[in-house]
């Protein structure tokens, strides 16, 4: 509707057209804040199934592993349940909640140093007593056998990859060049500035390249 609509409007009648819907959105979006703010049970399910996904996905590249990316996902939103009440707005519910996640994290992460934990996570290892291992349930979209098995190595691989940088170069890379947020987002969410965050992509990208040359 509002494409076809847009199709005949001049250029100050679509400015007008699209401020009035960034209005309306903003508006939206600060109801439902205020609504969990008000510690509404209802809204606080909706963040939940809204951001879920995105929250886990993140965690698990950040963890290489699916039940600590569980327990993140889940400590995050509890983190966010009572700590909503000091959402200033300076950025989106989504970058607010994977600022959260990473920071929680970054306290498991040392949590685990200090009782020097040292394990590796296959992904072919599976979950609790099910068939099911880690790298199946990373989504692919290829069909064949032959695809899928490719697929699976190079997912296995970034995961590794990805689990020997150091955490500074992980985040930043997941954040922008896996999860797709806009530098403007991984700048917020990682709380660093622009610089610092080129400068952490640009080398996270260079170690990547040098560690997957092979695929």
């Amino acid at each position: 509707m509002f494409f076809s609509k847009a199709a005949t409007f001049g250029d100050e009648e679509l400015v007008r057209a699209v401020s009035a819907s960034d209005t309306e959105s903003r508006h939206s979006e600060n109801g439902f804040i205020d609504k969990l703010k008000a510690n509404d049970a209802a809204a606080f399910e909706t963040l939940v199934d809204r951001f879920s996904g995105a929250i886990f996905a993140v965690a698990l590249r950040l963890s290489s592993d699916r039940e600590d990316a569980a327990d993140l996902t889940q400590e995050t939103f509890l983190r966010a349940f009572r700590s909503i009440s000091g959402f200033r707005g300076d950025a989106s519910l989504k970058t607010w909640l994977i600022r959260i996640a990473i920071n929680q994290s970054r306290n498991r992460a040392r949590w685990w140093r200090r009782r020097r934990r040292d394990r590796t996570v296959s992904l072919d290892e599976p979950i609790g007593e099910t068939n099911i291992s880690v790298g199946d349930t990373i989504p692919g979209e290829t069909a064949s056998p032959e695809d899928s098995t490719l697929q699976r190595e190079r997912e296995a691989a970034l995961l590794t990859a990805l689990s020997t940088l150091k955490p500074i170069y992980r985040e930043a890379i997941v954040l922008a060049d896996i999860e797709g947020l806009t530098y403007a987002e991984c700048s917020a969410a990682l709380e660093i500035n622009m610089g610092t965050l080129k400068s952490r992509i640009a080398r996270a990208r260079e170690e990547l390249r040098s560690k997957l040359k092979d695929f």
